[in-house]
Formats: structure tokens, sequence, C-alpha cells
């Protein structure tokens, strides 16, 4: 007994009972854009500058990518925002899953970066997140981050940075009254 039409996959013909309508096949592709109509996926992450003082110099925390793409390259610790929690709290966990240290109780969100074209592997929107910390504690790579280090403000020009990450860098330096040669305005330390 044939229920549905025969020339439809089971999947449309489900969506079809569901929502009560005709659904048309997805068109194909062309050069890696979706087809008229077709809405891309959009992959949800969350960045962290984490910013500290030591011995009178600002350093911001990095890892050093350990897989494509940028494989070799610079990033702010960051990635995918799990079902159920919140951007903060991605960017917390990723911070501590690729660095080992925990960013303190207060984070600013530096911005949403949602440019088309960001990051080669499709559409990815992320939050990014800043954490001034009291110290500089030990940075321990893990996860996918094949090093993690405390650059020194003043050694990031010329450094290879990953994705957009100068330009999160770059705002989140404004925001905490730093600049990339390590000169600040901030009272107390700017610890938070």
């Amino acid at each position: 007994m044939n229920r549905g039409r025969s020339d439809k996959p089971a999947i449309n013909r489900a969506a079809e009972l569901i929502v009560g309508e005709p659904i048309a096949p997805p068109r194909p592709q062309r050069h890696g854009a979706p087809a008229p109509g077709v809405r891309a996926a959009v992959s949800y992450t969350a960045d962290m500058v984490a910013l500290a003082e030591h011995d009178g110099a600002w350093h911001v925390l990095l890892i050093q990518r350990g897989k494509p793409p940028y494989r070799g390259l610079w990033a702010l610790p960051g990635g995918h925002v799990d079902p159920g929690e919140t951007a903060e709290e991605a960017a917390r966990r990723e911070l501590a899953e690729e660095t080992g240290v925990t960013a303190g109780r207060r984070l600013d969100l530096i911005g949403v970066y949602d440019t088309p074209g960001r990051d080669p592997r499709g559409r990815y929107v992320s939050a990014a997140y800043l954490a001034v910390l009291h110290d500089l504690p030990p940075a321990t790579a893990g996860d996918d981050a094949a090093r993690a280090r405390w650059v020194p403000l003043t050694d990031l020009p010329g450094l290879g940075i990953a994705f957009d990450h100068a330009q999160i860098l770059g705002t989140a330096l404004s925001m905490a009254g730093l600049t990339p040669g390590g000169g600040s305005s901030l009272p107390d330390g700017g610890a938070r």
C-alpha cells in the first residue's frame, strides 16, 4: 500500500503531514552558496579575550590552532555554544578547556561578530567576551589547541592571528583602555 508519493524522500512526506502542505525538495547548491530561498545553517560560537598584567606589561591569552582552518596561527580561545548553555557560559568553558585558565566573575560583552566569510568553514556568528584577570595564571593547551600562551601586547604586531580575532582583540583593547603597544589607562591595574 502506497500512502505517499514515492517520488519524494520519506522525510519530505513526513514534513508534509506535519505542516499540511507540499514541501519542495531542496534545490542543489551552486558554488557553496545556498540555493535561492534556502537559508544557510549558522554556527553559534563564543570567543574570549583574557587580559592580565604581569611585571608592568599587559598580556593577552592566545591559543595556537592545532587543527584547520588556520592550523599553526594564533587565535582567541573559543568554540561552539553547546545546547543548553549561553554564549557567556560557552566562552568560560572554552577558555578553561583550551587553556586551563578560569575567568573571573565579571565578563564584558565585546560584541557579536557575524560578517559573512569570517570563517572558511561556513556561516559562523560569535559572541566575544572580555575578562581582565588579577594575575597571570599558567596556561596549558588542551582540547584542540596546540599551544596556549600569554602574549605581551607589545608582541602582537606581526603575530599571525586567525579569523577576525585581530578585530575582536582590537575592540577589546580599546574597551579596556589598552593599546597593542601595551599602554594602559585602566585604574587600579584594571583587574575585574
